[in-house]
């Protein structure tokens, strides 16, 4: 057979027969007197094994330590190394795809910045018109950003995140825009709001991402002065509780 005969038995091009003598997956049949090379059965059994083997996923390298005889690996352990990568591979995709829900389910504005792992911890949230519970929500796609957080932080401040009462917390934060810094509900609010976050939180905070050069002060910035002197007994609070 010539190559252009052997190629359409066994359904494969004439050029990547000869990409195949070209790497030496195949060896190259001699010309015959006339010039044409002449493929035997034995080849064609050969290109036909070739062609199934890279269907099935296997690269060239991969190919030819199959067709190799002693030295070659056996036939069973590179398939089933190739179903194991196969599996990988679907679970990522399978994973990409359960990422890509939480995103297309999530609020317009709220995919740009986030996180799908911090996009579900606000779907769980209530809505609300509270200006302090937006700042939140802003510092908190901050700190995501910054890799502070991650799917185990977010986990943990899920039943927070779902809990009325703190909408409350954040009505008494919104209730102190116009207040003096000596206001006496400030300690009472920031106690409050100390006790309300779970112990799992700060277990789950890595210890070198609990603290964000300048973020303190940026955050105090944002809010009116009573309101400022609530989050830095919080935070203050938070420091000496992660630290137990």
């Amino acid at each position: 057979m010539r190559i252009g005969e052997i190629a359409a038995l066994v359904g494969l091009t004439t050029r990547a027969i000869r990409h195949y003598h070209h790497v030496g997956l195949l060896p190259e049949p001699e010309r015959r007197p006339n010039g044409y090379r002449v493929y035997s059965v034995r080849d064609a059994v050969l290109l036909a094994r070739v062609r199934r083997l890279t269907e099935l996923g296997l690269s060239l390298d991969e190919v030819r330590d199959v067709l190799m005889d002693d030295a070659g690996r056996d036939l069973a352990d590179v398939l089933e190394e190739l179903d194991a990568d196969l599996a990988r591979q679907a679970a990522e995709i399978e994973e990409r795809r359960r990422r890509l829900a939480i995103l297309l389910a999530a609020e317009p504005g709220e995919t740009e910045a986030s996180s799908p792992e911090l996009t579900a911890l606000f779907a769980q949230a209530p809505r609300t018109a509270s200006p302090a519970a937006a700042k939140d929500r802003e510092h908190l796609t901050l700190l995501d950003a910054l890799g502070v957080g991650g799917q185990q932080v977010y986990a943990a401040l899920g039943p927070l995140a779902a809990d009325p009462t703190l909408l409350a917390l954040y009505e008494r934060l919104d209730a102190l825009a116009d207040a003096p810094t000596d206001d006496p509900r400030i300690p009472v609010l920031a106690a409050d709001l100390v006790a309300a976050v779970p112990d799992e939180v700060f277990a789950a905070i890595p210890t070198e991402g609990r603290v964000v050069p300048g973020f303190r002060e940026a955050l105090l910035a944002e809010y009116a002065p009573a309101q400022a002197e609530v989050v830095r007994r919080v935070m203050e609070a938070f420091m000496r509780r992660s630290r137990g």
